[in-house]
């Protein structure tokens, strides 16, 4: 098992930090504005908690991010800024050694808490300490997961792959976003429908990306060579980024790359209005005749505790979120899967892939389902309940309570924490991952250039597997991802050479590269696992969105 995990990470951000702080201070000019960052490491700089928004509080809540005015004056750039609003995370509670995997691994990615606040929309650059105004190089664009209910780029030391990018001799700049999540992100209704300010965390990443275009040049970077990635969430926010404007980037990046999300089977933001409903009410603005503007003025406090009091990531309905995009007629036009049929995504170069076991994380929360009949009530009253019998049945016949077909997948008899959790988890993990990015790469086949993979390792964490967000420790660890990444900031290409060929996926010839444990790192599989679920998944979640 590896004990090496995310909280490490911001553990080692932090000490760069102050090693930095006692060396020689960089500068940066945007307009009239001088900014001061930090050493990061013999070889980088870094430029911290930069506002690339106005502060979204005010008549600002809950409305599209404002252009931030032209810089003046001295800034400090040394520190990151405060996430944003962040939903409250009750973890699974469990005993023995289902609780020391939580200790040691949920934790490590959900139980960090970050200091927020409503002003927090601001940008971090790390770059070659050599880079100049003249450099020209690759910029990644980094999007952090949690679910759309929180996360903070704090989390993620980009220094690694700046530092990485040196060696290879292909050196880019790194940078990552803050974004609005949960409600003050993701509010859905038809209210919000009829202002036009749906999907907001999505439009805060696109002002971001402008940001990028307007000031990357005096960092070294090249506007014209942007990649977006990111994981989970962030995964998501990347494939939506490439559905958003009819599929038109607007030139704000010329490739993405998508760790565990893809487009989702999200329906129209009108299916959002109870979760709506619930903070109108518990804000006291259920009497006002336009609830959205008495939501504006509602204290923060108020309105952090009924955000709160929404379902979260780890609440027994799972990954039917509370609080993620939706189709709102204006940064997405439909559902994000007609999107996709229709055509109507960015021709930009992609890689995308899955851990094997995505489900296993979302699934500790229903343990108390046992049976047959309670799997498929609870499939019914939160997943599908406009499902018909016949198409319940058929989803019960192909994702059955047999230990040895669950996830996590190739363990046989092991890991069946309760006799119904495998199954979830082999649902969750394919409905909500493997049947989107395989619906996704197929329908985009020799439309544009892509590359897909497919990680398990970690498989000895008991009852985990190969979890969801296991392969961010393949990529900012200095793993082979690292070195594919890179690659394809630089080349739009992930090969080089210092990693194995991998080649591109079609249809005809669905090539994964495929991340093992063991002494045999990777080897190229075919994108054919559990072919009649994941098809089945993918048209039945078509037909019924969330």
């Amino acid at each position: 098992m590896s004990l090496f995990t995310f909280g490490t990470l911001a553990l080692l951000l932090q000490a760069r930090v102050a090693v930095g702080a006692a060396l020689a201070a960089p500068t940066v000019t945007l307009d009239a504005g001088t900014f001061t960052g930090t050493v990061g490491s013999p070889n980088t700089q870094s430029f911290l908690g930069i506002p690339f928004a106005q502060p979204p509080v005010g008549d600002l809540r809950f409305n599209l991010p404002a252009t931030i005015p032209p810089y003046s004056g001295s800034i400090s750039a040394t520190a990151f800024g405060l996430a944003c609003p962040q939903q409250a995370v009750d973890l699974p509670i469990l005993t023995g050694l289902p609780a020391e995997v939580v200790d040691d691994v949920v934790n490590s990615i959900y139980g960090i808490v970050f200091p927020d606040s409503e002003d927090c929309l601001t940008i971090n650059v790390i770059k070659p300490a050599t880079a100049t105004a003249t450099s020209e190089l690759p910029v990644v664009v980094w999007i952090f997961g949690g679910g759309f209910e929180l996360g903070s780029p704090a989390m993620y030391d980009g220094t690694t792959i700046v530092e990485r990018s040196i060696v290879l001799g292909e050196p880019v700049i790194y940078v990552s976003m803050n974004y609005r999540v949960a409600a003050f992100g993701f509010l859905a209704s038809a209210e919000v429908k009829a202002a036009g300010v749906g999907n907001l965390g999505l439009q805060d990443q696109r002002e971001a990306l402008r940001w990028v275009q307007k000031y990357i040049t005096a960092f070294g970077g090249d506007p014209t060579k942007v990649t977006i990635w990111g994981e989970s969430a962030g995964a998501i926010s990347v494939s939506l980024q490439m559905l958003a404007n009819g599929g038109n980037t607007e030139g704000l990046f010329r490739a993405a790359f998508m760790e565990s999300g893809s487009p989702i089977p999200v329906g129209s933001i009108d299916n959002g209005q109870m979760y709506y409903d619930a903070i109108v009410e518990q804000t006291g603005c259920s009497s006002a005749t336009d609830t959205l503007a008495c939501l504006r003025t509602v204290p923060y406090a108020t309105l952090l505790a009924a955000q709160n009091a929404s379902p979260g990531i780890f609440s027994y309905q799972s990954l039917v979120l509370a609080w993620l995009p939706r189709a709102d007629g204006v940064f997405l036009s439909d559902n994000p899967q007609i999107l996709v049929q229709q055509g109507l995504v960015a021709d930009v170069p992609f890689i995308t892939g899955d851990c094997d076991d995505e489900g296993t994380l979302f699934s500790l929360s229903t343990t108390n389902i046992t049976t047959d009949a309670e799997f498929t009530q609870w499939i019914q009253t939160y997943w599908l309940p406009e499902a018909t019998t016949a198409q319940v049945s058929t989803l019960d016949t192909l994702y059955t309570s047999d230990i040895i077909d669950g996830s996590p997948f190739n363990t046989g008899l092991l890991d069946a924490l309760t006799p119904q959790f495998k199954r979830i988890a082999a649902f969750q993990g394919d409905a909500v991952f493997q049947a989107p990015r395989r619906f996704f790469q197929e329908s985009l086949s020799g439309k544009q250039n892509q590359w897909a993979f497919l990680s398990q390792r970690e498989k000895l964490i008991p009852f985990l597997g190969s979890f969801h967000a296991s392969d961010i420790l393949n990529i900012y660890f200095d793993g082979e991802l690292t070195d594919y990444l890179i690659n394809f900031v630089t080349n739009l290409n992930p090969n080089g050479n210092t990693v194995p060929s991998w080649p591109a996926y079609t249809t005809a010839t669905p090539n994964m590269m495929t991340f093992l444990d063991g002494l045999i790192p990777t080897i190229i599989t075919q994108d054919t696992y559990r072919a009649a679920g994941i098809q089945f998944l993918a048209n039945l979640t078509l037909e019924l969105p969330l």
